[in-house]
């Protein structure tokens, strides 16, 4: 689900650094890659397609488009068919759409293993990717995602409370069965982590109550590399 809040762009070059088990940068097969991003403090949606990008070492620039301010709807109708963020561009091809750009992603670089190679934890991944991003309403509404503040939050509503134990439990359960081999939902690194990777956020602003292998996940995720690089142009 792609946002749709923004304003002028900014353009800078993203030369794909290392993700785990990368090996080196990857060509971009067939035209340039152009990632067009919200504003990266608040853009959850905008952080997923960044992050398998990375993982798979692809070289991409990037547009940021501020969001929630004036100009934003015309900002972004520059770049996107859906009047919303965010968009690859491959050369004349546009794709939008977190998930359906992550997808297109693992389909160009598919040495980057983004999916799980094993069908049965393939399928469980492409589930839990679906689920969040269909899914969690109130974690949306209640914990907007803010990576530069912490802000405990205090009271928690039961339906939120249902929704980080329903993830907590969807963690333990892809860990338990498929995380063997690596700190990630399905050991190395796979879209499934990317579209989580705003719930760490999430549970890292809001102070969220998380068991501890649910904590040693966000730990793992928080300390990713173009995590960090995200997280660092964002705030500063």
């Amino acid at each position: 689900m792609p946002q749709s809040d923004g304003g002028a762009g900014r353009q800078s070059n993203e030369s794909g650094a290392s993700a785990p088990g990368g090996a080196g940068r990857q060509s971009n097969k067939s035209g340039a890659l152009t990632l067009v991003i919200g504003t990266r403090r608040y853009s959850s949606w905008s952080l997923r397609p960044y992050l398998a990008l990375k993982a798979a070492n692809a070289i991409f620039d990037e547009v940021e488009i501020a969001l929630r301010q004036p100009t934003t709807g015309a900002a972004i109708a520059a770049h996107s068919p859906s009047g919303k963020v965010p968009v690859l561009r491959h050369g004349m091809h546009v794709v939008w759409d977190s998930l359906a750009i992550c997808e297109y992603v693992a389909e160009l670089f598919p040495e980057a293993g983004l999916w799980p190679q094993e069908s049965r934890a393939r399928s469980v991944a492409r589930s839990v990717s679906a689920e969040m991003h269909a899914g969690f309403p109130t974690l949306r509404s209640a914990c907007s995602m803010d990576m530069c503040v912490t802000t405990p939050l205090d009271d928690i509503p039961q339906a939120l409370a249902a929704e980080i134990a329903r993830i907590d439990a969807l963690w333990a359960d892809c860990r338990a069965r498929f995380g063997q081999g690596g700190p990630f939902l399905f050991g190395a690194f796979t879209i499934a982590d990317a579209m989580y990777a705003p719930v760490v956020s999430r549970i890292t602003t809001y102070r969220l109550p998380i068991s501890k292998a649910g904590r040693d996940y966000c730990d793992a995720v928080w300390a990713l590399p173009a995590m960090i690089a995200w997280r660092d142009t964002a705030c500063a």
